[in-house]
């Protein structure tokens, strides 16, 4: 009778568990899933433990975003290629994110430029969005 290498069963069970974690994960939400989520709302995000900013989400793929400075811009989303992307009116580069739903939160990675923001949608920041009229002259 032969005998089996003891590390087989090992690497079986290793390629189960690393199966099991892919199958677990989160697949990115397309543009109708992220507007069923997002649409009336506001989201606070955050980045590594500190708040990131907050934004609006309103009809017609419409956005208002701040960093919580008291500046808003406004701008609207669209779904491309499993992406959302974000257009604002100071910018007309395309913002892409990959959004997932985890623990009923939203996470984002910035697609742009991969591995640059992570950000993870907010509970209880006990703070309001506020957008602050434009500047005036004295």
């Amino acid at each position: 009778m032969q005998k089996r290498p003891m590390f087989i069963p090992a690497i079986a069970t290793s390629l189960a568990i690393f199966c099991a974690d892919l199958a677990l994960a989160a697949e990115p939400m397309d543009g109708q899933a992220f507007d069923a989520y997002t649409r009336g709302k506001t989201l606070f995000y955050g980045q590594n433990g500190e708040k990131y900013g907050a934004e609006v989400y309103l009809d017609d793929r419409r956005v208002k975003w701040s960093f919580l400075d008291g500046q808003c811009k406004e701008g609207f989303w669209y779904e491309e290629a499993g992406q959302i992307c974000f257009v604002y009116e100071d910018n007309p580069t395309p913002q892409c994110w990959a959004f997932t739903k985890e623990n009923g939160r939203l996470s984002a990675r910035f697609e742009n430029l991969p591995g640059a923001t992570e950000l993870y949608e907010a509970e209880d920041v006990n703070e309001e969005m506020i957008c602050l009229g434009p500047d005036v002259g004295v």
